[in-house]
């Protein structure tokens, strides 16, 4: 999995992950779920945002990163983003991989890394596998210790 050291960031794309954070903190402090945060960008723009309802909405499968993937569908009116990325705040694990290769993301910008699920290069290399006939481009670390931290006091604070 690519790390990138925080100067290989630019500024959009700090911004965004600020925004991903913002939505982690929505999905602890608002709704009690785990806290990630997604927002799927297209030129500039930013066209889907989500964070974890899985707990909320009693789905397994609402991740943040299908939550933001799910709202972009709807305000473009299309389930393909080429040229798009998405900025989570933690690694994506396999189903929220593959639904990116579907959607045909260019690239995914993550925080912390997943050392149990992790589909972008912790556990699984799925974004990138020569399997598919898509690859998502991968850059790790983007705020890795607040998204970490996030989760970390999160986890400790239920048991």
């Amino acid at each position: 999995m690519p790390s990138a050291d925080e100067a290989s960031f630019t500024d959009a794309d700090r911004a965004w992950m600020a925004r991903a954070l913002e939505l982690a903190v929505h999905a602890r402090d608002a709704e009690g779920e785990v806290p990630v945060g997604a927002v799927l960008v297209l030129n500039g723009v930013a066209v889907g945002e989500g964070w974890n309802r899985n707990i909320t909405l009693s789905d397994p499968t609402a991740h943040a990163e299908i939550q933001a993937l799910r709202a972009a569908g709807q305000a473009l009116s299309n389930y393909r983003f080429p040229g798009a990325t998405l900025y989570v705040t933690l690694e994506p694990c396999a189903m929220c991989a593959m639904a990116m290769v579907h959607a045909r993301v260019g690239r995914v910008v993550f925080g912390a890394t997943d050392p149990k699920t992790g589909a972008a290069g912790s556990v699984f290399d799925t974004l990138v596998s020569p399997r598919h006939n898509h690859r998502v481009e991968v850059v790790g670390g983007l705020e890795a210790e607040a998204s970490g931290d996030l989760l970390r006091r999160f986890f400790r604070a239920r048991r």
